[in-house]
């Protein structure tokens, strides 16, 4: 009689082994990170004046 239950009771078993993997990923593991993964990690950097105006080719003429 046994032999008959274990086939007949396998699919409620990896149905709930499935059931219970889904409520742990929901509860236990890290929700995904709030900003999206592309987004940049800062604003690009714009390009500034030269501090010194020695150089003749950067500075501007005047």
């Amino acid at each position: 009689m046994y032999a008959l239950i274990v086939p007949a009771s396998t699919p409620f078993v990896l149905l709930a082994a499935v059931m219970g993997l889904s409520w742990w990923e929901d509860r236990i593991l890290p929700a995904p990170p709030a900003e999206p993964v592309n987004a940049p990690a800062e604003a690009p950097i714009a390009p500034t004046a030269p501090a010194s105006s020695r150089d003749s080719r950067l500075s501007t003429p005047h």
